[in-house]
């Protein structure tokens, strides 16, 4: 029997799936910890992967602006890597980004190889002053950070957003 493997928005009752998948990788030191508040509070930037049902990997994408994004917490459970989940979750946060006309998304990397597979480059942190300068301040590590910056363009302009169908329509008398 296939296996199925499904990216969406993350939901409310997620929110301990996504910290249970995110802690290893924090403790570990390759991601930033995030608390169970912290992800409340961005629950709105969060897709979960699910195989055959079960919560297995998780990405967050931060809007900076129409020219830039930021992927976040791209996480995948250790026994489940090799399945392409990681890939399908950064694909989804292209595609969310190109949908909300963003023309750049980046990420910070201890793993630059797996963003290049993706079409990503490698560029300098000082051209990511937004991240450096709103984010980055607040690490224990800034002095010291030894991540990666990469980088993809989604388009040579900001684009055209997507018109998106409306949540909730009601006709009143």
């Amino acid at each position: 029997m296939p296996h199925r493997i499904r990216v969406r928005a993350a939901e409310v009752a997620d929110v301990e799936a996504i910290h249970a998948l995110l802690e290893p990788f924090a403790a570990a030191g390759v991601i930033l910890p995030r608390s169970r508040d912290d992800i409340f509070e961005h629950l709105q930037e969060f897709l979960v992967a699910s195989f055959d049902g079960e919560p297995v990997g998780a990405a967050a994408m931060h809007i900076y602006g129409s020219n830039l994004a930021e992927v976040r917490s791209l996480v995948v459970r250790e026994d489940m890597r090799g399945r392409g989940i990681g890939g399908l979750l950064l694909d989804a946060c292209e595609r969310w980004a190109a949908a909300l006309g963003v023309a750049r998304i980046f990420a910070l990397t201890y793993l630059p190889e797996f963003f290049a597979r993706f079409g990503y480059a490698r560029v300098p942190k000082e051209s990511l002053p937004h991240k450096v300068w709103t984010v980055c301040v607040h690490c224990p590590r800034f002095s010291n950070c030894d991540e990666i910056a990469v980088e993809k363009r989604l388009s040579d302009a900001p684009i055209e957003p997507m018109k998106l169908a409306p949540i909730l329509e009601v006709e009143q008398p």
